[in-house]
């Protein structure tokens, strides 16, 4: 199959793709041994300055340094506690981007620049220990050393061969560059060869054929670090229109030398609200400063616009209930600048679809196949000249943008592909993918796995649905398989994610380091093992009432045994109710934009 040649102009300078780092006690020392440069990046653990060496400080028995293999270097944590460099130890070539290596990074370790003195200083190290763990844990981490993946491909050609000539980490998309606060410190000493753009998300190729010809489909998802979390800790938009679990993804075609691009963008509902958790299964939405909401909302779409261009807006949520209310601000704020360029859908995914009748979106495609058609997607011809352009994006969401979300995304996904296929002459006018079931089933996986890679980063487990997704349909296995993930988010929702958040934010730079508590204070400590007596109680209750209930039968003073039993279960449940917040793990430092 031909394919589009390989960026014209590589990056200037080449990025180190593997290093031999030395550690001595006084400082870092990483040799480059890929033959791109012969100086070596030497790095003071104490005062944590950088420089450029021409060799490696004397050896001898008494200095015996550690030696490893590292493969890039993602940037420098500056913490109170005072800094730390970021390294990847390992990573896997999970596909290629127009004739590039991709990479996921499966290994990252945080190396400490100072030795800690005072008092003070050896609790505040112990105080973000833990959360330079979660951070070493980071999840969904992808680079290449050679070609820019945080632009779409169509804003990458117009911005042409010498925009493409800049290193790569002055080419990178802020909002996707997961490592940009860490690189900071590198950029400011010019190691242009030693900073390695990295995003968030997924990347993924299939390769197929289709008929007599070849096809590959690429999946990538690039989320947005600008309001970055977890699912109840990041909710709404801020004040500047970022909105939580926001994601573009961008779907690749590349046949008979033609190559097409689509993106789609999710992201939660783009006004002020939140959804704090408190032990319930489904805490309450509170939209907040509510006067604030249509102000917020245009910053976000106007955002989009220049991005995208045109926008839909397809809302997935209940019509009525808690997620009703929702969906009643969502239509109130965004009528104001509802045009042509900006529609608006509703489509009560539960309610017309259920659990089980997802074929029923035809109903929503009907709503938008207009809006497709007019707003195209990006096509380049064999010669790697645009002959078409995207001028237009659909905007999904649900609650979590997760579950629905990708469902639909999906279909969105499929309809645009066919159409793709079928004006290359790939498809038949009238077929669909589904012709070529080897094909369909590499297709409906590869859109399967990008859902549950965006999850995972969001929620902590796979997309819920997801059978549908991967299969075609619903199975009884994959309702299962939702039930145990919604019980194992409820579980990481309360008892997990806190940390998780304030990972992500030291990491972003979202923060004022501190270890006061006056503000989103923690669980206190032994918070969860209260919570764990706690519940063990209600069980035990509820099993003497049960058996008392069934004693009654044959001596009524059972009866009031047994009401003494439910009193104290609904005694203790209304405690854990009322003091759930105590017992979550909720994040702990104050919150500032970088």
């Amino acid at each position: 199959m031909a394919t589009p040649p390989a960026d014209a102009s590589p990056p200037t300078p080449k990025l180190h793709t593997r290093l031999r780092m030395w550690e001595f006690p006084d400082r870092y020392m990483f040799e480059p041994v890929d033959g791109l440069a012969d100086l070596f990046l030497s790095v003071n653990r104490t005062s944590g300055s950088m420089d450029l060496v021409e060799e490696l400080p004397p050896r001898g028995p008494s200095a015996n340094p550690n030696v490893r293999v590292v493969f890039g270097v993602m940037g420098v944590l500056r913490l109170a506690a005072g800094s730390y460099f970021l390294v990847i130890t390992d990573r896997n070539c999970v596909g290629s981007y127009m004739g590039h290596a991709v990479f996921r990074v499966t290994g990252m370790k945080a190396l400490p620049f100072h030795t800690s003195s005072s008092a003070e200083q050896k609790k505040m190290e112990k105080e973000f220990s833990e959360l330079l763990s979660a951070a070493e844990r980071s999840i969904g981490l992808y680079f290449s050393y050679e070609t820019n993946l945080t632009i779409t491909l169509q804003r990458l050609y117009d911005l042409g061969d010498k925009f493409k000539a800049l290193p790569l980490w002055k080419q990178a998309e802020p909002r996707f560059l997961w490592n940009g606060y860490l690189l900071e410190p590198l950029i400011e000493t010019k190691l242009d060869q030693y900073l390695l753009p990295v995003f968030q998300g997924s990347f993924q190729n299939i390769h197929a054929e289709v008929g007599s010809e070849k096809v590959t489909v690429t999946m990538i998802a690039r989320r947005c670090t600008r309001r970055i979390g977890t699912r109840c800790w990041r909710r709404g938009a801020d004040p500047e229109g970022y909105a939580a679990n926001f994601v573009e993804s961008e779907q690749i075609m590349q046949s008979k030398g033609f190559t097409a691009s689509y993106v789609q963008v999710r992201g939660s509902m783009p006004f002020l609200w939140e959804q704090i958790v408190d032990l319930t299964y489904k805490p309450s939405f509170d939209v907040i400063r509510v006067e604030e909401a249509a102000r917020v909302l245009e910053r976000h779409f106007h955002d989009l616009q220049k991005r995208y261009g045109a926008v839909v807006a397809i809302d997935l949520v209940n019509s009525t209930g808690a997620e009703g209310r929702l969906y009643k601000r969502y239509e109130q704020s965004i009528e104001p600048i509802l045009s042509e360029d900006i529609r608006f859908v509703h489509f009560d995914f539960h309610k017309i679809c259920g659990h089980i009748h997802f074929e029923r979106l035809s109903q929503l495609y009907d709503q938008i196949e207009d809006y497709l058609k007019k707003h195209k997607y990006f096509l380049l011809n064999e010669e790697g000249k645009k002959t078409e352009e995207q001028t237009g994006t659909v905007r999904t969401n649900c609650i979590d943008c997760l579950d629905r979300t990708n469902v639909t995304q999906s279909m969105v996904g499929r309809k645009i592909l066919e159409s793709q296929l079928q004006r290359l002459g790939v498809l038949g006018a009238n077929d669909t993918i589904s012709k070529y079931p080897a094909f369909d089933a590499d297709y409906k996986v590869l859109w399967a796995n990008h859902g549950d890679a965006i999850s995972t980063q969001y929620s902590g487990t796979p997309a819920l649905k997801g059978d549908f997704v991967r299969y075609g349909k619903r199975s009884t296995q994959g309702i299962f398989n939702d039930l145990w993930n919604a019980l194992e988010r409820y579980y990481l929702n309360n008892f997990a994610d806190g940390t998780k958040q304030d990972a992500m934010d030291l990491l972003q730079g979202h923060y004022v380091s501190s270890v006061s508590r006056d503000i989103a204070v923690p669980g206190k400590p032994g918070a969860l093992e209260s919570f764990r007596i706690a519940f063990a109680l209600i069980l035990v209750a509820a099993m003497f009432m049960m058996i008392s209930l069934l004693q009654a039968r044959n001596d009524l003073r059972h009866l009031v045994v047994a009401l003494v039993w439910a009193g104290l279960c609904i005694g203790i449940t209304q405690y854990v109710k009322k003091n759930g917040r105590k017992f979550c793990n909720r994040p702990r430092f104050f919150l500032s934009r970088h």
